[in-house]
């Protein structure tokens, strides 16, 4: 069982390091992971406008294609964290180890669809005949790196249920600056075009991914778990992982209903809600490093039989997570002048974008109690609650969102209504944890 301090202010200050140990490397690796597109459009950005155009859609593919899947990270870092709270790290490895071959069976079931669909799916986004061609050959050979794409979360999963977010961070780095090198030769120096940097990415992803098995494996050999695949294992990863798919896809699903009612609003609302999403997405990496400290850390403690040490490191999370979306919200209240600039220099979606940043900042605190409870009901293996709480929050969200065109208030009213997203989703998850239902302990749930 975990050592409780001897003073609540001692207990805080373990949370506070473990918290800090585990959020701030967690953090920069999940920054890490978005410049492999950036690095990949500035270097085929200079190729020209229908190169660009076509790695825009073959890259919101292949990103979906693997979003999707980051149940992969979530569920084993949940799994992996209980046993090694039991003090069972062979089992530990062991459960990471059926994740991995999860990812490995998925990876090969999306190549399978994505290489022969591949025209179609590109033709599906609305590519223009110009693009087109090259969406389609940056999809089909970046499609063959999908497999080490999903070793990399799976493994990553193993690594931070063993509380270890530090070598994440190193590999993520390593592979974003192997990806801008390996881009630059291919697509410059072999003269290969988009054709390079899609090679380029699937190298890149396979290093990162040899890498992890590497310290995968070092770490199972010297505490003799099995590296051989387990049916019922990767059965089990499976199971567990299909509650947090359906979260997963309905919170896809709330996002592109959004989107899709801001392209009903007008051009400069579109605009402006791609740059509002894209700072929202950049705050909530900040409040997702909480979240995934919470997975590990709950995790430990609910396998070490330890409930009150749960709720206690709950309870101090969500301060953690309150006061960073205080901070968040100031700072885009203080940025929003200096921001919008950098996006555009139109005055119509400046003038949309304003009110709607108001709105985003004073939601942030909210958005902190979100991902930290989220965290928290992920480490404690609380899958099925979770999709069916999404379920209700995308309920609630769809008629309400498609009204704002009917309505009127236009993107503030539709940031409004994200807003409100998320506060069901606040509600939901607190009643869950003040329920006491999600501590449930054991090496296994």
């Amino acid at each position: 069982m975990t050592q409780a301090p001897a003073t609540p202010r001692a207990a805080r200050r373990q949370h506070d390091r473990e918290i800090v140990s585990l959020a701030v490397p967690a953090f920069g690796a999940l920054v890490a992971e978005p410049l492999f597109v950036l690095a990949d459009s500035a270097i085929v950005g200079h190729l020209g406008t229908a190169q660009l155009a076509g790695l825009g859609v073959a890259s919101a593919l292949l990103t979906t294609a693997v979003s999707i899947f980051v149940f992969l990270a979530y569920a084993t870092t949940a799994a992996v964290a209980r046993r090694v709270g039991a003090g069972d790290l062979p089992s530990a490895i062991r459960q990471g180890m059926d994740g991995i071959w999860l990812a490995l069976l998925l990876g090969a079931g999306v190549i399978a669809v994505v290489l022969p669909m591949a025209p179609f799916l590109v033709e599906l986004f609305g590519a223009s005949d110009t693009a087109a061609p090259y969406a389609t050959t940056y999809l089909r050979i970046s499609s063959l790196g999908i497999p080490a794409m999903l070793v990399v979360l799976a493994a990553t999963g193993v690594l931070r249920g063993l509380q270890d977010t530090r070598t994440p961070l190193y590999v993520a780095v390593a592979g974003f600056v192997a990806n801008g090198v390996l881009n630059a030769v291919l697509v410059y120096g072999a003269g290969l075009g988009i054709a390079g940097s899609a090679w380029g990415t699937v190298i890149a992803q396979c290093g990162m991914a040899a890498v992890y098995l590497v310290v995968v494996i070092r770490g199972a050999r010297r505490h003799g778990a099995s590296l051989r695949p387990d049916a019922a294992g990767i059965r089990a990863s499976a199971q567990a992982g299909a509650p947090l798919l359906v979260r997963t896809l309905s919170l896809r699903a709330i996002l592109m209903i959004a989107t899709a009612v801001a392209a009903r609003l007008g051009d400069a609302d579109i605009a402006a809600h791609q740059i509002i999403l894209s700072l929202w997405s950049l705050l909530a990496f900040a409040l997702d490093a909480i979240a995934i400290a919470g997975q590990a850390i709950i995790g430990r403690y609910l396998g070490a039989d330890d409930p009150e040490g749960a709720r206690d490191v709950c309870r101090r999370m969500v301060q953690w997570g309150i006061a960073v979306g205080l901070v968040l919200g100031v700072l885009v209240v203080v940025a929003r002048p200096a921001f919008l600039p950098l996006f555009t220099s139109d005055s119509a979606v400046k003038d949309t974008a304003l009110p709607a940043l108001l709105v985003v900042a004073l939601s942030q605190p909210i958005c902190g109690v979100v991902f930290v409870l989220d965290g928290v009901l992920m480490g404690a293996g609380d899958g099925p609650y979770l999709a069916w709480a999404m379920l209700l929050t995308l309920a609630v969200f769809t008629p309400v969102a498609l009204l704002v065109p009917t309505f009127g208030g236009g993107l503030t009213a539709l940031w409004a209504a994200m807003t409100l997203m998320m506060t069901v989703r606040m509600l939901t998850l607190w009643l869950r944890t003040r329920s006491g239902r999600w501590l449930v302990t054991g090496a296994t749930r």
